[in-house]
């Protein structure tokens, strides 16, 4: 039963991305604005899916932010991303670069000032996206995945400079972000439990720090509270593979 709910709930969630990414797509080519607006209607569309479909609730903890700022958050699966999409006032996502050709979710993406990058020429990746990030002219919050990929839960993968890097460059405020949403939803993985995935916001981080004592402070403070938010989901840390 629960792999037919979750295979009901896959079909209509990219069902609803074809209806309203078709009809919300005269209002995204029309302004930034518009495209956020349909965005987050879509969002609001796959909250309700999965909690009368599989009985999965999403919470939203901390204090949301609503300035110009970088948000360093834990990545288990697309579920992050919607609810990051949807909780923030106006944000972009750094993301991969094939992702420019998804259907609808590249175009839509790509409207927004999100940055893709190629992960496979790390130097002349980062000079690009730097570029890129530098071209914005609106206040907004930069999402990046400080481990630059989905991870499984409990599993350790190494956090990469580009967080570094762009918080450096740019002298902004950076907000971490725990979740726990790979314990209902897991990259890859078929199936949605039923439960409560939490996303937190955590307490900022001022701008000014070097690299090195950055990356410390967000991998630890991230790491030891996504660690928390999967206990309480009931998950065994103990059991968890080492890699993703």
């Amino acid at each position: 039963m629960l792999l037919l709910r979750s295979l009901v709930f896959d079909i209509a969630m990219y069902g609803l991305m074809v209806i309203v990414g078709i009809l919300g797509g005269p209002l995204a080519l029309w302004s930034v604005a518009g495209a956020h607006r349909t965005i987050k209607a879509y969002c609001a569309g796959v909250f309700w899916l999965l909690r009368v479909i599989c009985g999965l609730r999403v919470e939203v903890r901390g204090e949301v932010p609503a300035g110009d700022v970088i948000v360093a958050s834990k990545h288990q699966s697309f579920l992050d991303i919607i609810i990051l999409a949807h909780a923030l006032p106006r944000p972009s996502f750094i993301m991969k670069k094939q992702l420019r050709w998804a259907p609808i979710l590249g175009l839509y993406a790509l409207r927004i000032g999100s940055t893709p990058v190629d992960r496979g020429r790390r130097s002349q990746a980062m000079k690009e996206m730097v570029a890129h990030v530098e071209t914005a002219t609106e206040p907004r919050q930069l999402v990046i995945y400080p481990q630059g990929t989905r991870v499984l839960p409990g599993a350790k993968l190494p956090y990469k400079s580009g967080a570094g890097v762009l918080y450096d460059r740019l002298g902004k405020v950076c907000v971490p972000a725990a979740t726990n949403v790979g314990v209902f939803w897991s990259r890859r993985g078929r199936y949605r439990h039923p439960g409560v995935a939490v996303l937190e916001f955590l307490p900022p981080i001022p701008p000014g720090l070097p690299i090195q004592e950055f990356m410390r402070r967000v991998e630890g403070v991230v790491e030891e509270n996504s660690d928390r938010l999967m206990r309480e989901a009931g998950f065994d840390l103990a059991t968890a593979a080492p890699g993703g």
